[in-house]
């Protein structure tokens, strides 16, 4: 056996770093190759990382919720030297014995062998990082901890136990009365903590505060979905401690129910516990309330004033990145116009019909799309990049469009490639599925990168006219607000008409105010005519 390291490998085409959101195996699991071990937020998608071994899980070297640059050690396997192949050889072939074969000396008996630790035959110990972390912050040395989980797994528990053993051994035989406090029991006088030490029994149960707070499982492993341990993170609640009747494989299956129920217990009880009585100290110092020291108040922090903070990383710090980058790069100019879109809602209206009997739903998407193509094609500034360093535009020939989708996460960018060349039933799908597979979060990197031009839909919500911010290093972007009827003048009097309004945003070291302006009236010619859209 030997003991390989497996870094994070670059999941996102070049990205430098990922948050780990969730492990898929713990110590002692047993993997093959390709088989998913943890799942990292990376750049614009959530993706599962794949082992690049066969073998056993021997240690996790990051926890959930961190951020790991690529390239760092996560998780380290114990790996067969010989292939499972070579093995299955070696037993089916049967040689005749021969004398060299009769010399080789017996196998030494088990009470003639060196002592070793069967589960973990590298000496290494097996513990999460949170118990590391513990170990680290208390000065112990894990290998020397005993651990009471499988296979001799070290817990967080193990570890207070640990150091709570070794005061008592430092303090010698006249101190069994008093055990060392652990972190969580200094400071709270006679009331008890959520988190107790081993019992002399060998007991791990924990023990239930005064106020009544419930009783923390204190498990070594828990199965929970991303979404329930992130919504333990937010609720700063260890997971391993939630209590739950359910179960998968053996092993306890947490939900968001229980999660939120334990928090609230919890909190229910912290709401309820009496304040502490006066130390003697106080009740000594005989001085008026003047004279006496004023009891430290902390500071108003935005928790204590009922705020709640969330974690700037992940998908909205690639947005947030991304807009600054563009918007600190690019001087932006917004150009606003409105198309009559009158015949635009009838040729849908009749086509929709058709689309149906195909399996697709068919939006106002796809005619944008195309009459964009048609845009590009008569104004190329419109589909190029800007590239700086060389000191020249480029003008691309492809037209791959940008559709900008909101999602529980943030914004996702998926990526319709050669628009010219498909038609408006085609793209219809297309934009569905990716849509769809976006807001799943199963998208690929590769399919959110390579777009000419964006198109972003705020009239999907309401919206009317917006400045949108340029998906950099892109030169233009355009936005949609809703299709609704609104008054137009017409022969000279006022009527209501399907209008659609357009807000194109362009960098102005590339396209001038003009230029965009003469590409917002081809576009709205091709929607205000959408026969002209079959010659695209």
């Amino acid at each position: 056996m030997t003991v390989e390291e497996f870094k994070l490998p670059d999941v996102g085409e070049g990205v430098a770093e990922g948050e780990l959101v969730s492990w898929l195996v713990a110590p002692g699991d047993r993997v093959e190759e390709d088989q998913p071990v943890a799942e990292v937020e990376t750049d614009k998608a959530l993706v599962e990382v794949p082992s690049s071994y066969d073998g056993t899980v021997e240690e996790l070297f990051v926890e959930e919720g961190e951020m790991v640059p690529v390239g760092d050690v996560i998780i380290s396997f114990r790996v067969d030297e010989t292939g499972a192949g070579d093995e299955e050889a070696a037993d089916d072939a049967e040689p005749e014995s021969t004398a060299d074969d009769e010399a080789e000396p017996e196998p030494a008996a088990d009470d003639e062998a060196e002592p070793s630790e069967p589960d973990t035959p590298s000496g290494r110990t097996f513990a999460p990082p949170s118990a590391r972390r513990l170990a680290r912050e208390l000065g112990v040395d894990i290998a020397a901890v005993e651990g009471s989980g499988p296979g001799g797994r070290v817990g967080e528990a193990d570890v207070r136990a640990h150091t709570a053993g070794d005061a008592r051994d430092a303090a010698g035989p006249e101190s069994d009365a008093a055990p060392a406090p652990t972190p969580t029991d200094v400071g709270s006088d006679d009331r008890k903590s959520a988190v107790s030490e081993r019992g002399d029994d060998g007991s791990g149960g924990a023990a239930t505060t005064a106020a009544g707070a419930p009783d923390p499982a204190g498990r070594d492993t828990t199965l929970a979905t991303p979404a329930t341990r992130k919504l333990a993170r937010d609720l700063d609640v260890d997971i391993d401690d939630v209590l739950t009747d359910e179960t998968r494989d053996g092993e306890a299956f947490v939900t968001d129910e229980d999660v939120q129920a334990y928090a609230d217990a919890a909190e229910s009880a912290a709401a309820a516990e009496p304040a502490p009585e006066p130390s003697p100290v106080d009740a000594d110092a005989g001085g008026t309330g003047a004279d006496a020291p004023a009891p430290e108040t902390p500071e108003t922090t935005a928790a204590d004033a009922g705020d709640e903070t969330v974690p700037y990383r992940g998908v909205r710090r690639t947005i947030g990145k991304q807009m600054e980058r563009s918007k600190f790069t690019a001087p932006h100019v917004s150009h606003h116009d409105t198309a009559e879109v009158d015949a635009l809602v009838e040729a849908r209206a009749e086509l929709k019909p058709t689309a149906e009997e195909r399996g697709v739903k068919l939006t106002y998407m796809p005619f944008v799309m195309k009459a964009i193509v048609a845009g590009l094609k008569a104004h190329p500034y419109l589909n190029s990049e800007l590239r700086e360093d060389d000191e020249e535009i480029v003008l691309r020939k492809e037209y791959d469009l940008g559709i900008a989708v909101a999602t529980d996460a943030g914004l996702m960018v998926p990526v319709v490639e050669d628009v010219d060349e498909k038609g408006i039933f085609e793209l219809a799908a297309e934009v569905r599925d990716l849509a769809a597979r976006a807001r799943e979060r199963e998208l690929k990197p590769a399919e959110m990168k390579g777009s000419t031009f964006t198109v972003t839909n705020f009239g999907a919500v309401g919206g009317e006219y917006a400045t949108p911010i340029i998906n950099y290093p892109e030169t233009a972007i355009l936005g949609l607000g809703a299709i609704e009827e609104r008054p137009v003048v017409r022969d000279g009097e006022v009527v209501p008409a399907p209008t659609l309004p357009l807000s194109l945003s362009i960098d102005h070291r590339v396209v001038d105010g003009a230029v965009a302006a003469e590409f917002a009236n081809t576009v709205m010619e091709h929607l205000e005519h959408p026969l002209l859209l079959l010659s695209h």
